[in-house]
């Protein structure tokens, strides 16, 4: 009955570290341009389905187009998103060079990162307090006893912290990374 909720939350923590992979931590990351589209053949394209990204480098992204027709179009795909990074073009591949963040910069992005953990973790509750509603409304409609009641209360705040800790660890993990030098 709870796998519900639990696949809920499973899917938050997976939309929650989706969205934390796109931020800069000095450290060149392709998951950084999954949001970068590209018009090819007048559809919108992600990068990584029109080229092959590597990381020859720490700090360095090599995008080589399989179409190198397209060179010029992934360039403005990435100037317009807010990536914050121009591209080196040399007619074959796109280099994208990420500086490393000063002190400040990387203070700023865990502050960042950590409003974005705090959101995860209020959906992770909201999931927690719609499990509970759904369980009392049993309870209510004699579906189920009262001490049946108490242990899906417990189940229910046994999975949230869970969920919660996983969350915490994710984000300590990023954290480490992005003041990481």
């Amino acid at each position: 009955m709870l796998e519900d909720f639990e696949r809920k939350m499973d899917k938050s923590i997976s939309i929650y570290t989706k969205d934390i992979a796109t931020i800069r931590a000095g450290r060149a990351n392709p998951a950084i341009l999954e949001k970068v589209m590209v018009e090819y053949y007048g559809t919108p394209t992600p990068i990584s389905q029109i080229g092959n990204i590597s990381v020859p480098e720490p700090h360095m992204l090599v995008i080589q187009p399989w179409d190198a027709g397209i060179i010029s179009e992934i360039e403005k795909a990435i100037n317009k998103s807010d990536i914050g990074i121009n591209p080196q073009n040399d007619g074959k591949v796109i280099r994208l060079i990420f500086p490393t963040p000063t002190e400040e910069r990387r203070r700023e992005l865990v502050k960042g990162l950590n409003k974005k953990a705090e959101e995860a973790k209020v959906h992770i509750r909201s999931i927690r307090r719609e499990a509970i509603d759904f369980v009392k409304k049993q309870k209510k409609d004699g579906e189920i006893t009262e001490d049946d009641l108490k242990d899906l209360e417990n189940d229910i705040q046994k999975l949230t912290d869970s969920k919660i800790k996983e969350i915490e660890e994710i984000t300590q993990k990023k954290e480490k990374e992005i003041l990481e030098v």
